[in-house]
């Protein structure tokens, strides 16, 4: 909705100016500048890409426009969800929690966390890490395990946001080709009457206008949101790693907590006695 928002935005202001300004939207309209720089986007954006990352393009761009957000109950629900499984590994041994982790789909603990097991890449995280935990203690090896395993998915994550970037940085320069060929149109007919060669000339302007406008406009923008997402992403998986480390570790289950409440971004942290609260309940 706040994209949706967005453009309505940028597209209102730049035509309104326009229109104020004494400008007619027709000249604007101008199918073959839309097709050269479009066209080109779309095929620059191809020869760039792998099939890998053109599918994540292709899966990412759509939630540009999703509301899809990390918000405080998404924090509150990994705080509960690691809670339990630590408390009940203090309580009735390591090996207590191996039906959660092998089977979460089957696990009262995981069920109860309906925002958690709906994604599949955090349970997979939280239950690979546990299960080498369950092999070794070594708190060293299980720290170095998450973060490799975060390193491989921000690396993942990132690659749409810069892939729409790299096309988002090519509009002005494709906007200048539709430009450079429209001004050899205009050459064509130099003997027409001015108003003719006034349009022509403002229709091969509208390229440059067109392909700077996308870019910082809409396109860079997408790939800025992309960004964001993979960053809010990590700073989640990173409370998950500090909560684990720190069991790992031999903190007692609230000082691991407390180690996964810090890394909580400052917006989003519950107080410590919420967070006291609960592990109570």
């Amino acid at each position: 909705m706040i994209a949706f928002l967005g453009i309505l935005v940028v597209a209102a202001c730049v035509s309104g100016g326009y229109l104020i300004a004494g400008g007619k939207f027709g000249v604007l309209l101008q199918p073959a500048e839309f097709l050269v720089i479009g066209g080109a986007a779309v095929g620059s954006l191809l020869i760039a890409s792998t099939r890998t990352s053109l599918g994540l393009v292709i899966h990412n761009l759509l939630d540009v426009f999703s509301g899809k957000h990390y918000a405080r109950e998404d924090y509150l629900e990994i705080l509960s969800l690691l809670a339990r499984l630590l408390i009940k590994i203090r309580r009735e041994g390591l090996s207590s929690v191996e039906p959660d982790i092998e089977r979460p789909e089957a696990s009262g603990i995981f069920n109860s966390h309906r925002r958690i097991r709906q994604d599949d890449q955090v349970v997979r995280f939280i239950c690979d890490t546990f299960r080498v935990y369950l092999v070794t203690g070594e708190p060293g090896e299980i720290e170095g395990i998450m973060h490799a395993d975060m390193e491989s998915m921000h690396a993942q994550s990132s690659l749409p946001a810069y892939n729409i970037s790299k096309v988002a940085e090519s509009l002005p320069g494709l906007g200048i080709v539709a430009a450079v060929l429209g001004v050899v149109l205009t050459m064509q007919k130099i003997t027409a009457p001015p108003d003719e060669l006034g349009h022509s000339i403002g229709a091969a302007l509208v390229g440059t206008f067109l392909g700077v406008l996308m870019c910082y406009g809409f396109l860079g923008p997408m790939g800025t949101k992309l960004e964001n997402r993979s960053l809010e992403r990590e700073a989640f998986f990173g409370v998950i790693r500090a909560i684990i480390a720190g069991a790992a570790h031999g903190a007692t289950p609230m000082i691991a907590l407390e180690y996964g409440r810090r890394s909580v971004p400052d917006l989003y942290r519950p107080t410590f006695e919420e967070l006291e609260r609960l592990i109570r309940g």
